[in-house]
């Protein structure tokens, strides 16, 4: 197996399958059972057939189990990537939707072969904690409908209240079994037994009866239908690759591993790609069902593989006991999710963490929750944290000066990032009135970064030069000396016309 497209030892990678059978195998059971709902839903969202997203759940979750980076990370059909589909859907229909899939795991792949995960580095602290919290109050929200007093019996809130002392409750007793899953046993008894009036999976929509086959999207292979699926895919892709990261990052944190961007970034590719040959959406890791399967002791490649078997078993084999299963047991068990997500701690530390990392989190926190779109909150919350960052460095930079005993030579020092946040600090710091025989800019504990910090020191270079003064430039280090001999006219012929042209 490749790690990093560097090959791991097959003893490691039996063990990532093999290291924890009991554990995965009824972890992964509980997660099919509560992927089948939201498979559903999502199907729905994108406005196809539940088989659509069912099948994509299997599909995506079994071959990620044997390809992706992170063990025991569950990914299946999402909302996040759902949504994206809507329109072309409706403008074009489901063997567009099939072959956008397949373009935007190709996609993923290229990215992945690229190693372009590096970019999570600049995902700040701030940012990840309000993308968690985010998702914790959008999972909580998607359990609205099934708690709204105008479309269920007030047995269902019984029936809610029961599963969440279940699950808190039971692992007082014994670990053995994931209460989650004891939860979805003892209320579908409880349901079916009493004959209780409350919405089932089935009251979701019909499930498949059938395996799924292998086709090929029946789209005209043409550049226009390329315009039409490329803007798609490439949304979905970066979508599904920036929750996959994301999810990726907070299970490290959960089981203390760690795991390969890139290996997953391309085995999420792999499973788009294959999924939409076999009828099913594209989709990504899921934090919720991460979570789930990590709470109820799932750590291997084996909990998503099982996952994505039982899920297909059940629908196909089992749809009939499966759509019996009450609502109320899947609510219970996504509430219990969104409460461990989100991080309460955040809200404890709005008033001792700098102000800017408390609004990024908060920006993006209400970003996503207000557009239902995770890139977009994360966008605005990277965005944020620039910069504030900025801000930051720019504070830092500071510029002072000596004059020689004769009043004829003048030493500025230069201290900090010189940078287009702190050019006007710099240009500022500069007497350009003051009659002078030599100026001294020295830099020597400063460092040029960019094309405005360049101009900016032309500039001054130039002023001081257009009113008799010699100025150098002292104590360069390499990497601004580079860009500055690349950059900056000061040196060069024409020079101060240049500068009076301007």
């Amino acid at each position: 197996m490749w790690d990093g497209f560097q090959m791991i030892s097959l003893d490691a990678y039996r063990a990532q399958w093999f290291g924890n059978i009991r554990g995965d195998v009824l972890s992964g059971l509980v997660v099919a059972l509560a992927l089948i709902p939201e498979a559903i839903a999502f199907s729905i969202i994108a406005g196809v057939d539940p088989k659509v997203g069912l099948y994509a759940s299997f599909s995506i979750a079994v071959i990620v189990a044997i390809t992706g980076g992170r063990p025991g990370m569950i990914s299946a059909a999402t909302a996040a990537t759902a949504v994206l589909m809507i329109t072309l859907v409706k403008d074009h229909g489901l063997q567009y939707l099939l072959a956008a899939t397949v373009l935007a795991g190709l996609i993923q792949i290229g990215a992945g072969v690229l190693r372009l995960g590096f970019v999570m580095r600049y995902v700040s602290k701030s940012v990840m904690t309000g993308f968690v919290n985010a998702l914790a109050i959008l999972i909580f929200m998607a359990q609205l409908p099934e708690l709204d007093p105008r479309s269920v019996t007030w047995i269902t809130y019984v029936l809610v209240a029961a599963g969440l002392a279940i699950i808190y409750l039971f692992p007082l007793l014994t670990s053995a079994v994931p209460s989650p899953l004891v939860t979805i046993v003892v209320l579908s008894v409880t349901a079916y037994f009493l004959g209780l009036d409350v919405r089932t999976v089935g009251d979701m929509g019909a499930l498949p009866d059938t395996l799924p086959v292998f086709l090929i999207p029946d789209i005209p292979l043409t550049l226009e239908t390329l315009a039409i699926i490329l803007p798609y895919s490439v949304a979905v892709a970066v979508v599904g690759l920036l929750e996959s990261l994301m999810t990726q990052n907070i299970v490290d944190d959960l089981t203390d591993t760690k795991s390969n961007r890139s290996q997953e970034m391309v085995g999420q590719g792999i499973a788009n790609t294959a999924t939409g040959f076999i009828g099913g959406m594209a989709g990504c890791a899921m934090i919720g069902q991460s979570i789930i399967n990590v709470k109820s002791g799932g750590r291997g490649r084996l909990s998503s593989f099982a996952a994505g078997v039982f899920l297909l078993a059940m629908v196909v084999g089992l749809g009939d006991v499966v759509s019996m299963i009450p609502m109320a047991a899947l609510v219970a068990i996504m509430i219990m999710v969104s409460v461990g997500t989100f991080s309460w701690s955040s809200i404890r530390n709005l008033r001792e963490h700098p102000r800017s990392s408390s609004i990024v989190m908060i920006a993006t926190v209400v970003t996503v929750v207000y557009t239902h779109n995770l890139a977009i909150g994360v966008l605005v919350g990277v965005l944020l944290s620039g910069i504030f960052f900025a801000g930051k460095i720019a504070q830092l930079f500071r510029v002072s000066s000596e004059i020689s005993d004769d009043g004829r030579e003048r030493i500025y020092r230069v201290e900090g990032q010189l940078f287009y946040g702190s050019v006007e600090d710099f240009m500022g710091a500069f007497d350009f009135r003051e009659a002078l025989d030599k100026v001294v800019i020295d830099v020597s504990v400063a460092h040029i970064w960019d094309i405005s910090s360049v101009q900016a020191l032309d500039m001054a270079v130039l002023k001081f030069r257009r009113d008799g003064a010699e100025v150098e430039i002292k104590g360069m280090n390499k990497a601004s000396e580079t860009i500055v001999d690349r950059l900056a006219i000061h040196d060069k012929p024409g020079a101060i016309d240049k500068l009076i042209a301007h």
